[in-house]
């Protein structure tokens, strides 16, 4: 593969260091198959949602706060950032919709006055459950018999599903990832 001009580094600065080492000859296009899979299944897994948010004139943004707010009522403005990875005017943008429009409020901290918690109204919260609804209908479907002869176990594909998709994440977000998962497993018992 040839460099553009001026690039002599051997890793490029904006993958971390494991993606940016030479990717092993997967067999016969098997990782070729897995991108192209997970594009799709990617495409349809969020299409569901779509279509109801665009009744709203929302998008996927509000989308991914609303199910953060929803799965952790009290979530800092700070942790939120962290979790999504966008920047605080886009945030900004999207919460002051969902604020305006009765889906999230925000309150006061109780330990520090300075802190905004946010929190689904019983709007939001109806709305969370509708986009929520058609996805896990769409894992249900997915994890239930995906080859259609009823050998597999569900429990088995639904840990291979996890390991497989945790294994996607970088290992150094993992730890913080599996806390964050926890957290709301606490919230349920």
């Amino acid at each position: 593969m040839t460099r553009p001009a001026g690039i002599e580094d051997e890793t490029r600065p904006d993958l971390p260091q494991d993606l940016s080492q030479e990717v092993p000859t997967a067999p016969a296009g098997d990782s070729d198959d897995l991108i192209e899979l997970l594009f799709f299944a990617y495409r349809d897994f969020v299409g569901d949602p779509d279509r109801i948010l665009a009744e709203y004139g929302f998008g996927r943004a509000h989308h991914r706060v609303l199910h953060f707010v929803d799965r952790y009522p009290g979530l800092t403005i700070a942790e939120l950032l962290d979790i999504l990875r966008i920047t605080k005017q886009s945030l900004n943008r999207v919460l002051k919709d969902l604020i305006d429009q009765g889906y999230v409020e925000q309150r006061t901290g109780t330990s520090d006055r300075r802190q905004r918690l946010l929190f689904c109204t019983p709007s939001g919260r109806a709305l969370t459950a509708d986009l929520t609804r058609v996805q896990v209908r769409r894992v249900v479907r997915a994890v239930e018999d995906p080859a259609g002869d009823g050998r597999a176990d569900r429990e088995a594909r639904i840990a291979s599903a996890q390991g497989f998709l945790m294994a996607m994440i970088e290992p150094g977000d993992r730890a913080a990832i599996r806390r964050l998962m926890a957290r709301r497993a606490a919230g349920r018992t």
